[in-house]
């Protein structure tokens, strides 16, 4: 399995020769390195409406025909859209064939702001387990600290955790150490920082904490992968 970070929460997850891509914004982040166009993806997951997560939906699925994969009132609007959707809920397990997705719980807010201004509401925020080749992978989306993840954690072997660090809109280092512990995965991966000015912070120093608690972090630049096999 090939994992590549394209910046803030946007990750893509290459397994059994497919794809699938996490929160897609490129095109408004500063410091990422892949544009739209150069995703290549049959599934794109998202974890709530903000549009620091759904931007780019639209022109991947459907330079690709991707499924979008959402909560059930955010797959609506993609629907509306001419893309091909799955609606889910939390604890819902969608098979995409090569990878399954679990729909776990965020604590965040979730809107969807037309050009108008308007906002209309994007369901519950979310994350997901994706589990393929025998590994276990967990995005946590936008989400505060919250006790059930240690319940997460408990339940799933987690080899691999994306959390968010910025603090601001999701929960800061601090917690975001805490969530790390909850959740027990054998290599972390900080998210949603340093895209804007808001949500700066100091990764370097996040993994450094991380190996304090006997925990391995890692930190990559937007267009960074690494890979990882099961056991």
């Amino acid at each position: 399995m090939e994992i590549v970070y394209h910046g803030h929460s946007c990750v893509e997850i290459r397994t059994g020769g497919k794809s699938l891509v996490i929160d897609p914004f490129l095109r408004g982040n500063p410091i990422a390195v892949t544009k739209p166009e150069d995703i290549k993806a049959e599934y794109i997951l998202l974890t709530h409406g903000h549009v620091d997560h759904i931007l780019d939906a639209e022109p991947i699925a459907k330079a690709n025909d991707s499924t979008v994969v959402a909560i059930v009132e955010l797959a609506s609007y993609m629907s509306g859209k001419e893309l091909k959707t799955i609606g889910m809920n939390m604890g819902g397990t969608v098979d995409m064939g090569f990878a399954k997705a679990k729909m776990i719980q965020a604590f965040h807010s979730s809107g969807i702001t037309l050009e108008d201004g308007t906002i209309i509401y994007g369901g519950m925020p979310a994350g997901f387990i994706i589990e393929a080749e025998g590994i276990t992978v967990l995005h946590a989306g936008d989400t505060a600290l919250f006790s059930d993840m240690k319940m997460i954690g408990e339940r799933h072997k987690i080899d691999v955790a994306f959390i968010p660090i910025g603090d601001h809109f999701t929960m800061g280092p601090d917690d975001a150490l805490q969530a790390a512990e909850w959740y027990g995965a054998q290599l972390v991966v900080p998210v949603h920082y340093n895209s804007f000015p808001p949500i700066r912070q100091d990764a370097e120093n996040f993994v450094r904490r991380l190996e304090e608690q006997d925990q391995e972090g890692m930190v990559l630049a937007p267009g960074e992968s690494f890979e990882i096999t099961a056991g």
